[in-house]
């Protein structure tokens, strides 16, 4: 678990880090230098889940790779089925990253949701949704090893 005092605030006991996939951890279906390491560094701290429509279908492969769980959701309804899924984990206990306009929903649900820059482009809507704004997925996962500064950040 991942405690984050933030003062002005109420502390965040989260438990899940949810991914978004493609554009997010990924460019063109790979892998983004780091992402591996860094979600490893994150597993004795997270429970780690991905959740993808599968586009460019690689997302069994990649989760192969991580190691973590994969959600597979449908297309055409990708915004609600990730929304759906946070709240079958619980809102509050989940941390969750992502950059596509079908993210915006699942970021404002989350106890704290992160919006990602992307080479792929990174939906306005999104953007909006977030708690927190980062350059790349690298910065977004050094967040969470380093709590201190999203409570430094978010503080009030």
């Amino acid at each position: 678990m991942l405690e984050i005092v933030i003062p002005g605030k109420q502390t965040l006991h989260l438990e899940y880090l949810v991914c978004d996939i493609n554009g997010t951890l990924t460019l063109d279906g790979q892998l983004l230098p780091g992402v591996a390491a860094a979600i490893d560094s994150l597993k004795h701290i997270l429970e780690i889940h991905l959740l993808s429509a599968d586009t460019l279908r690689r997302a069994d492969d990649i989760a192969a790779s991580l190691n973590i769980h994969l959600q597979k959701i449908s297309p055409g309804s990708e915004a609600l089925n990730k929304a759906d899924y946070i709240h079958e984990l619980g809102e509050e206990r989940i941390v969750a990253i992502g950059q596509g306009a079908n993210d915006a929903m699942m970021l404002k649900q989350a106890a704290l949701g992160i919006c990602v820059f992307s080479t792929e482009g990174t939906a306005v809507a999104t953007l909006i949704s977030a708690d927190l704004v980062v350059p790349d997925i690298i910065s977004a996962l050094e967040l969470l090893l380093n709590p201190t500064r999203i409570a430094a950040t978010l503080r009030e």
